[in-house]
């Protein structure tokens, strides 16, 4: 697994945007990875548990009070959602894509919005890990 941080230059506001992504290369083809990832399991590993992904549209929610919606899906390519970290929580966007890569899939996770977390290298911690879960899950 790769992994890469980036913070996206300040605005005028007060509080900046930030931007962290996160990857990893599985050894299953693009077809399996998405089977996997939209799968109760799947979801979970990403979210958080009792998260689920619906369709374009529909809430989710994790029982650690993480919760949005559903914005895009196009399967085995991208799925897109509002992610709150918490009920009260600031709104950001997690966009997880997956593309070919030899015999394998690479799962890129952008995850970017306003105070997503006071260190964006914690955040990417986070997504990192989601990523190692989902793997995990994909090789049982």
């Amino acid at each position: 697994m790769s992994s890469e941080v980036d913070a996206l230059p300040e605005e005028i506001d007060d509080e900046p945007q930030v931007g962290v992504r996160a990857t990893a290369a599985f050894p299953a083809e693009p077809g399996a990875v998405w089977t996997h990832l939209t799968s109760t399991a799947g979801a979970e590993a990403l979210l958080g548990e009792g998260a689920r992904f619906g369709s374009k549209g529909e809430p989710w929610r994790a029982g650690d009070g993480s919760h949005g919606v559903v914005r895009s899906f196009h399967p085995i390519e991208q799925v897109r959602v509002t992610w709150h970290p918490h009920e009260d929580g600031p709104l950001s966007m997690l966009d997880v894509q997956l593309s070919p890569e030899g015999d394998g899939t690479r799962v890129n996770v952008y995850h970017e919005g306003r105070g997503i977390v006071g260190d964006p290298r914690g955040d990417h911690q986070h997504w990192q890990d989601a990523l190692e879960r989902l793997g995990q899950g994909l090789s049982s």
